[in-house]
């Protein structure tokens, strides 16, 4: 049965997230950038600028540009240098970005408990 479906009560957790008011209301195109970001940063192998660029998965160059502004604009990433390359800008999580994922974690651990 779907009620007892953990991923669909992930789902709707989920929902109850993202309609928080401190919750950033970021598009879904951006969330997928979000979460290369993210899954990037976790493997200790961070995304540099040109690489989200190049997620044609994901979108054109120019859609991929405009959602990386919108994820820095809402203070999930951020793009930095790393130790004395100033030409490469590497993208991380911000302190809010990763507290959108730890709430994701909690939703998920939530789900399959509940």
């Amino acid at each position: 049965r779907m009620k007892n479906n953990h991923y669909v009560h992930f789902l709707n957790l989920l929902k109850a997230i993202e309609a928080k008011d401190n919750h950033p209301a970021i598009d879904e195109t951006s969330k997928q950038v979000l979460n290369e970001i993210a899954l990037g940063v976790a493997n200790d192998l961070p995304l540099t600028v040109s690489d989200v660029m190049s997620l044609k998965h994901i979108g054109s160059p120019a859609t991929l540009h405009r959602k990386l502004n919108q994820l820095i604009a809402a203070h999930l990433v951020q793009a930095a240098f790393e130790g004395s390359n100033r030409r490469t800008k590497y993208m991380n999580l911000t302190s809010q970005g990763t507290a959108y994922f730890r709430r994701l974690a909690q939703a998920m651990h939530t789900a399959v408990q509940g």
